[in-house]
């Protein structure tokens, strides 16, 4: 099982990624880091990663970790989107999901656009 660490602005979290090709290429770029960008319940930022859709969905659960191919970014999903009908968790368009946030995802709301987001592996070296 590969885990990751989340850092956004003032929030931290740990996720678990998936067995998928998108997760071990996001796995292998690692340490990542930019800007959040906000789209409702959804943190993402563009990373230097580019790949095709992989399994993508158009709805996605809470706490899901996605990769975005149109913005080749890495999305966060805590709530809805201005895309969902509903309470279902919409993204602009489909994404591949690599793994799931641990705890509350929703802790996610206190970042702020253009707030500094870093992704690093939180396996014991």
């Amino acid at each position: 099982m590969r885990r990751i660490r989340i850092r956004a602005g003032t929030v931290q979290a740990e996720a678990t990624l998936n067995d998928s090709p998108t997760a071990d290429a996001i796995w292998a770029a690692l340490p990542l880091q930019g800007q959040a960008r906000i789209w409702g319940d959804e943190v993402y930022f563009p990373i230097p990663v580019i790949l095709e859709e992989d399994n993508a969905r158009e709805t996605v659960e809470l706490g899901d970790l996605g990769y975005w191919p149109p913005g080749n970014a890495l999305c966060i999903f805590f709530g809805p989107t201005p895309g969902s009908r509903g309470s279902e968790i919409r993204p602009a368009s489909a994404v591949n999901v690599l793994g799931q946030i641990e705890g509350d995802a929703v802790a996610f709301k206190q970042v702020r656009d253009g707030e500094r987001v870093a992704v690093e592996s939180a396996e014991e070296s």
